[in-house]
């Protein structure tokens, strides 16, 4: 299955939107897009998962790289809107409690999306 991302930023945030699985065929591409996107600096990524399918210790992996590497520039890393396969692999490995994960995509970047 092929791995969508796309990327929106206003005022310093960045609303990544994934569409796919994420595994070890895909994180690679995930992985550079969150490389090109965090030499940007925004201060704050939210990743909206509402599109993803699947998502494997890979994809987790890739995702802990990208929230570590934004606690080192100031920055926060968020999820958002996982589905329940997603949202159960972030509770079994505990990453709930790692990564802050919003039930849906926060309105301040829909908002800012749409002006």
């Amino acid at each position: 299955m092929e791995l969508k991302v796309s990327t929106r930023s206003h005022a310093g945030c960045a609303l990544v939107a994934i569409t796919g699985e994420i595994d070890l065929y895909t994180a690679p591409h995930l992985q550079s897009e969150f490389t090109r996107l965090l030499q940007d600096g925004p201060s704050r990524v939210v990743i909206d998962m509402s599109a993803v399918d699947f998502c494997d210790s890979t994809g987790m992996n890739v995702l802990l790289s990208a929230l570590k590497r934004m606690k080192e520039q100031g920055g926060a890393l968020e999820v958002a809107a996982p589905r329940p396969a997603v949202r159960k692999i972030l509770q079994v490995t505990g990453l709930d409690s790692v990564f802050t994960v919003h039930e849906e995509v926060p309105q301040e970047l829909l908002v800012a999306e749409g002006s």
